[in-house]
């Protein structure tokens, strides 16, 4: 399974639309700071099954803070970050995937890309994709049979 990761559009859904027709992805999992945006891309992409967060600049926007998803087997938790503090390290969101006993732990709120695996998890902010910050980014995770990969893709 193919997801694309995308976080932090601010009011610019042309980032994940050009990600979303460079990579064909299976489903969409968007962090939080655009909900707008990813509303937009969904009336384009109905099919296209999409999953989010709010982040701190959504207002709320009635989608939660936090999600634990299980996907083709793993436990995905997506978060936007700013209630794990991730502007001051990543030790906090480490401890929750672990407590959750996530695969991996989806986060922006940076907006600088970031992946490492740590205890066996996959950490992994893809940046901003509005490229108002510098480039715009993105983050591919795939789900096989043999485990997770991840990978940060510039558009």
């Amino acid at each position: 399974m193919k997801l694309l990761v995308c976080s932090d559009s601010h009011g610019g859904a042309e980032g994940m639309r050009r990600a979303l027709l460079s990579e064909k992805p299976d489903m969409l999992l968007f962090l939080g700071d655009g909900l707008g945006d990813l509303r937009e891309l969904c009336r384009e992409y109905p099919a296209l099954p999409a999953e989010a967060v709010c982040g701190n600049c959504d207002g709320g926007a009635g989608f939660p803070a936090e999600r634990l998803l299980t996907l083709a087997g793993y436990r995905i938790l997506m978060l936007h970050g700013h209630t794990r503090g991730v502007k001051l390290g990543y030790d906090r969101v480490l401890s929750a995937a672990l407590d959750m006993g996530a695969d991996a732990v989806l986060f922006g709120h940076t907006h600088r890309p970031y992946h490492a695996i740590a205890r066996g998890v996959h950490l992994l902010n893809p940046g901003s994709v509005s490229g108002r910050w510098g480039p715009a980014r993105y983050a591919v995770l795939e789900l096989a049979q043999k485990g997770v990969s991840a990978r940060l893709e510039q558009i």
